[in-house]
């Protein structure tokens, strides 16, 4: 169908809609939307191959399937947004990928542009942007979270030895299970040389036990299972940007602290993020049991991390605080004129709402940055301790 763009059937939501109209226009594509709000008739574009190869929330493009479409077939998971490697390791508060990818678009990134997301999280930021070929750079001050980023990103690029380690691995594990050695899984998997080979082994290892204490699932039939859906997936990867000819982003994954960034100012192209929402989710806690296996002192860790600090009162004022020294860090390495995205929302703490979203957006535009949307995105699920989040774009004005 020429002239018309097609909106994937999964988009339901206001603020999805927004977005979808946004990408257009930062791509110069004057628009019409069809009475049933699915069709988008096209009045004026530019490039429509361009188009096709990077909108997220458009299904085709004058009769063509969009690359996003064909990315989402890559899908070993029950979940349509856990396509490619974004569903290894359940780690709570991801982001929407497909949000992420109309985000990179909407603040105007290009190939080759630079991306920080300053707590990465589990990675959906560094995915996105490597399939844009856009260079994204990570930080996050959990060495978990740090392990699974690069795990999705870093595995596509090693993915023959991680094929070639799989037959040892799966003797080790038939000989522990003859012998009830429960070490020897971690002897070989500290045995590899390559470092993104082991990294990836011991990825394995924390999602069995994570289904371990979290499903009750037996960890070797768990290990062996997710295993195999791990390698397929990243040969998931590696045939996709093959099919589509990407030439992949580069991203740089670091343990580091959003507080104190180690980049120059005036160094970064734009920042897509979404602060901890610490006071309503204690991510110590929450995953304690791979915090452990790799070795981290719980305690420790506790007086790093955002918002699990102090108690009552106390542990606000040391989020807001902690906040912040992150924006203003945020603001320092921008461009100017360039723009830096902040997911965040109101959580209920001991009762009360705190006011997180009114606090950053007053603190931003007091350091400088001009807020230009305020798009509010709710949040469904039974089991949710947010309902609502808000998506915060501002952008560097004052030098």
């Amino acid at each position: 169908m020429n002239n018309h763009l097609i909106l994937f059937d999964n988009v339901q939501f206001i603020y999805e809609l927004s977005l979808a109209q946004l990408e257009l226009k930062s791509f110069g594509v004057e628009f019409e939307i069809t009475d049933g709000l699915r069709e988008f008739k096209l009045l004026k574009v530019n490039d429509g191959s361009e188009l096709r190869k990077r909108l997220a929330y458009f299904k085709s493009v004058n009769g063509e399937f969009t690359d996003y479409f064909y990315i989402i077939q890559k899908n070993r998971t029950r979940s349509v947004n856990q396509y490619l490697t974004h569903w290894i390791y359940p780690y709570k508060g991801k982001f929407h990928p497909q949000m992420i990818r109309a985000l990179l678009n909407i603040i105007g990134l290009k190939e080759g542009d630079t991306i920080l997301d300053p707590f990465i999280g589990s990675g959906t930021t560094a995915i996105e942007a490597q399939l844009l070929g856009i260079n994204c750079i990570g930080v996050d001050i959990s060495p978990l979270c740090v392990l699974q980023s690069r795990v999705k990103t870093e595995s596509v690029y090693v993915l023959a030895k991680i094929i070639e380690w799989k037959e040892n691995i799966f003797k080790t594990i038939k000989t522990s299970l003859f012998n009830k050695d429960e070490k020897a899984i971690e002897d070989i998997i500290n045995s590899i040389p390559e470092e993104r080979v082991r990294n990836f082994y011991k990825m394995a290892k924390l999602v069995a036990i994570s289904d371990n204490v979290r499903r009750k699932k037996e960890f070797y039939i768990s290990f062996l299972k997710n295993l195999e859906m791990m390698i397929a997936s990243v040969l998931d990867y590696f045939d996709l940007v093959n099919e589509l000819n990407l030439k992949l982003g580069k991203v740089d994954i670091r343990l580091g602290d959003a507080r104190k960034l180690p980049f120059e100012d005036e160094s970064i192209d734009g920042i897509i993020t979404s602060p901890p929402y610490s006071v309503a989710l204690d991510y110590v806690s929450n995953d304690a049991h791979a915090l452990r296996e790799l070795g981290y002192n719980l305690s420790m860790l506790r007086e790093k991390f955002i918002g699990v600090r102090g108690k009552g009162k106390e542990r606000i004022d040391l989020y807001n605080e902690d906040m912040k020294k992150s924006l203003s860090e945020m603001f320092r390495v921008l461009k100017p004129s360039k723009y830096a995205v902040i997911i965040i929302g109101n959580a209920t703490y001991m009762g009360q709402e705190v006011k997180t979203v009114e606090f950053v957006i007053e603190y931003a535009e007091k350091i400088g940055f001009r807020l230009i949307r305020n798009i509010n995105k709710i949040i469904f699920g039974l089991y949710n301790v947010m309902q609502k989040e808000n998506i915060l774009i501002f952008q560097k004005i004052r030098r």
